[in-house]
């Protein structure tokens, strides 16, 4: 059950991405700014932590020995995964990018082939766990129920530019994780491994931020605040509470599986932090439907988790017999 407490606690804080996003962008902040500033200000919390930790020269020689890989995959597990979340926050409300980041938990699923994992002791390539898609599906429908009266007023600008970055986010994020956890191989703890990650994205974000001085305006004061809002609750600690779940699992793709649909219920937190600050309106008895379907997928997922889990032990047990 710890890993899906750690989940569930990491899709609180990482609701705070879609309402400040969503808060910045109606003052007129850029999304470029909003995606960038994150990141640069995650850099010294958690240098302080690793370097209070006395871990900062183990990640500098894990980094040094495979410095692409981290370049690559830090850059689409956060570049390719925050990008496109902050640039559909100019076409989409908050609510909207939530429920479409659900789609992630299928996502990271359909990812299980491209990854090992150890069964009896030996390593073999993962599956795509069937039963957790049918139970992520329930979850896909509760989303979809709660966006119905919403999706008559989409156009087609506000799908493209609003969907679909979110659509790319939902792979690029478990797939970034996924690899540097192989190429951490479970030498780093979640603190190091999210450092070196972020110091990795730099160049993306250094670019982007170029790009962004040539096109727009300076970020405001209150956009600078709310980024740093974002970088401590969503960029520090959502992220290192769910590095920490998957950690937990890593090489059970069932459990992962469950892990990543913990972030089902950051579209509830989205939801009420929009009507709580952004005066978002209250949702109809038609999205309850859809928000009970949620908790329902959920509630299956961690009921599976735990009879998995359940079963290992019992047929360790019988074998120790």
């Amino acid at each position: 059950m710890k890993p899906i407490v750690l989940g569930i606690a990491s899709a609180f804080f990482f609701a705070f991405t879609f309402v400040l996003n969503r808060s910045m962008e109606l003052s007129g902040g850029h999304w470029i700014w909003s995606a960038s500033l994150r990141y640069f200000f995650m850099i010294p919390f958690l240098l302080l932590i690793v370097a209070g930790r006395k871990n900062l020269k183990p990640l500098w020689d894990e980094m040094k020995q495979k410095p692409g890989a981290w370049l690559l995959w830090s850059t689409v597990g956060f570049g390719l995964f925050y990008a496109p979340i902050c640039f559909a926050a100019a076409f989409s409300p908050g609510w909207l990018i939530a429920g479409t980041w659900l789609v992630t938990i299928v996502s990271g699923s359909l990812l299980s082939p491209l990854f090992f994992e150890t069964k009896d002791g030996v390593r073999v390539r993962g599956r795509i766990p069937v039963k957790g898609m049918v139970m992520s599906t329930i979850i896909l429908a509760g989303v979809a129920i709660m966006q119905l009266d919403h999706a008559k007023t989409l156009g087609t600008k506000e799908f493209l530019f609003g969907v679909v970055p979110v659509l790319i986010a939902t792979f690029a994020y478990p797939l970034g994780n996924r690899k540097m956890m192989d190429v951490a191989g479970g030498r780093l703890d979640t603190f190091q491994r999210v450092l070196g990650m972020t110091i990795a994205s730099l160049p993306f974000w250094l670019i982007l931020s170029v790009y962004g001085a040539l096109i727009a305006d300076l970020p405001a004061k209150s956009q600078i605040l709310q980024s740093a809002g974002v970088a401590v609750s969503s960029g520090v600690i959502a992220t290192v509470l769910f590095f920490m779940a998957t950690d937990l699992v890593r090489g059970d793709m069932t459990k992962m599986a469950t892990v990543e649909a913990t972030q089902s219920v950051e579209i509830l937190f989205a939801l009420g932090g929009e009507v709580l600050f952004l005066a978002a309106p209250f949702p109809s008895p038609i999205s309850w439907a859809g928000i009970v379907l949620v908790i329902v997928g959920m509630g299956l997922h961690s009921f599976s988790a735990v009879i998995h889990t359940g079963n290992k032990k019992k047929a360790f047990a019988q074998e120790q017999a």
